[in-house]
């Protein structure tokens, strides 16, 4: 989850880190720090909190130098504090870690001396400082310390009277190495590299690589030198911009109807659906998504579109839970993994679980130079654009969308879908983007209804079919950038326990479309308002003339076909939640606790 920035430049690298780690900040925000070597002496600095903090911190006490490396930090071993805050120093060694290192009470034992901090990564530096003092160069030591590190891992090591050099290492998060002239980089992922190079050589797994101005030499996991493609990243990919709105997250809301329109022109062919790649789902007997967080509601809504259309059977597992249950996975299983950065790891462990066993590895990301990406069979990039709010948003959407596609495909594949019926589908995909902006004009309303949501502890969020899933998503748009308690249901399971939580005091928001289970629903929210909760019910117009009496309040949505409704309710459970954010006041961009790419286990 933390953000990794080396610099061998030709400028003050100080400011050009702070900068790049600016970039690196949705990574986490509990504390930044950089080194540096200059005429030969490595010093650092380190600040809590947010990186604004450390900017301040170097106003003061600049730092020197044309070398150095630089961390933003989302706390594992050890609470926020300067302390743990890195890059982590022993003697004439600093490096800075991403990951969580398994066996660092072990090496720990084996030194001397106690250390500076709580954390595992000290032990890093001290194990390197160790060899070095017995009399290895920089270079011996630092990969004599990676072969005892155990666990996940990306590091950047720099020395002291070394100027001109940088160790890079990577097992699990994601690590690249950038190519300029005269002058060369380490960063987390493009974004950070990209005001200062298109030019990019990504880590594989087991990777170290010996850094210099004058290039890289890469070793694989046993240690022989290889060769990593350098590859070209387009710059507009890296752009970062609020583009006049208040938070990131505003911004990527209102970019979905462009960034809808992206994904489904990419995958849309006339009147068919055109994958970039043949995939025989005829062949497959059963799915297997896997997935975390939002990603794994977006599987879950697809789960009915896969069975409804394609008449083709889903599991939908949790990327954490997945391997660990050591399920079985048939020669005739498509195994299907959905991460917006590509890099999540319990996604991509599960992937290298399913690796051999099932008959294809299919993935959807937005990174399509990510690993979980380079480890599929096929990879399916969404074209969301840089997703820097730590709730997803437009990435959701296109995880959808993208979704959607592959199950229509599918369904024709699998002779469910005729001509027709495709032509139908497809004509109803092309509106969506007009259908997103026409549903971001409730915008207003939902910036009205929030400050209600906001004085609540509690609120239930309630959907049957695919919109049982688009509750969940409901509820966690709100814990994750409002801090208030939500919980989603299946609107049936209501009186199955739920229903003893309602009271006057709770706000239930109910989505409801008007759908084949749309009676089904009214029915459930009756039962909730006869026992004084109080409903918001989200629906369409026809939904709203029928059922919106005694309800608390009402948001209309624009009428659209229930196949494609999912899509459109993202936008009020989106909106709902940071407009709620908003007026608590609450950091919505980086909200407390979390992190935009969760790259530990």
């Amino acid at each position: 989850m933390c953000g990794i920035i080396g610099i061998l430049g030709d400028h003050q690298a100080a400011p050009i880190m702070v900068d790049a780690l600016k970039r690196l900040e949705y990574r986490g925000y509990d504390s930044a720090g950089i080194a540096t070597v200059a005429d030969g002496v490595l010093d650092r600095r380190r600040a809590m909190g947010k990186l604004v903090n450390l900017a301040d911190l170097l106003v003061t006490d600049p730092l020197a130098g044309f070398a150095g490396i630089g961390h933003t930090r989302w706390a594992t071993h050890g609470v926020p504090s300067i302390a743990n805050a890195h890059p982590h120093r022993a003697g004439r060694v600093a490096v800075v870690h991403n990951g969580i290192i398994e066996n660092f009470r072990e090496l720990r034992a084996e030194l001397t001396g106690t250390g500076e901090s709580e954390t595992d990564s000290e032990a890093i530096a001290r194990t390197c400082e160790g060899f070095m003092t017995r009399g290895m160069s920089p270079r011996e030591a630092a990969f004599a310390t990676i072969d005892k590190l155990k666990g996940a891992y990306a590091l950047c090591f720099l020395f002291e009277g070394e100027p001109d050099l940088l160790i890079a290492a990577r097992a699990g998060p994601p690590l690249a190495i950038g190519h300029g002239d005269g002058e060369m980089f380490v960063g987390s992922d493009a974004i950070a590299l990209g005001p200062l190079t298109d030019r990019l050589t990504y880590l594989e797994e087991g990777d170290r690589a010996v850094v210099t101005r004058a290039g890289v030499q890469i070793f694989d996991a046993k240690v022989h030198q290889t060769h990593r493609e350098m590859r070209r990243v387009r710059m507009e990919a890296t752009r970062i911009e609020k583009a006049g709105h208040r938070h990131f997250m505003a911004k990527e809301i209102h970019e979905q109807p462009q960034t809808l329109s992206d994904v489904l022109n990419t995958y849309i062919d006339g009147a068919r659906v055109k994958l970039p790649t043949d995939y025989d789902f005829a062949a497959t007997d059963r799915i297997q998504m896997v997935a975390c967080g939002t990603a794994h509601i977006a599987c879950t809504v697809a789960k009915y579109w896969f069975e409804a259309l394609a008449r083709l059977p889903v599991d939908v597992d949790i990327a954490s839970e997945y391997r660990y249950r050591e399920g079985p996975v048939g020669p005739d299983t498509t195994a299907l993994f959905v991460s917006q950065s590509g890099e999540t790891a319990d996604t991509l462990a599960a992937l290298r679980y399913a690796k051999g066993q099932a008959r294809a590895i299919l993935s959807v990301v937005n990174v399509p130079e990510s690993s979980i990406a380079r480890e599929s069979d096929i990879a399916f990039p969404i074209h969301a654009g840089v997703e820097v709010g730590v709730a997803s948003t437009k990435a959701f959407v296109n995880q959808l969308a993208m979704l959607l596609a592959l199950a229509v495909a599918a369904g024709v594949q699998r002779g469910k879908i005729d001509a027709a019926r495709e032509a139908e589908l497809v004509a109803g995909l092309k509106l969506l983007p007009g259908i997103m902006a026409q549903a971001l004009t409730i915008e207003d309303r939902c910036e009205a209804l929030a400050s209600k949501l906001a004085e609540a502890t509690d609120i239930l969020f309630l959907g049957r079919g695919p919109m049982y899933p688009m509750a969940h998503e409901g509820a966690l748009k709100l814990k994750e950038i409002s801090y208030i308690h939500a919980e989603a249901y299946a609107s049936g399971e209501l009186k199955h326990g739920p229903i003893a939580l309602v009271d006057r005091t709770l706000p239930v928001v109910v989505f409801a479309p008007m759908d084949p289970l749309f009676n089904k629903t009214v029915s459930n929210m009756q039962e909730v308002m006869a026992r004084e909760g109080r409903v918001l019910l989200v629906t369409d117009s026809d939904g709203a003339a029928q059922a919106s009496d005694g309800v608390w309040e009402v948001l209309v949505m624009p009428t659209v076909d229930p196949v494609f409704a999912p899509l459109v309710y993202a936008v009020p459970a989106q909106l709902l939640a940071y407009h709620t954010a908003v007026h608590k006041g609450t950091d919505v961009d980086q909200p407390r606790n979390l992190a935009k790419s969760v790259t530990v286990e």
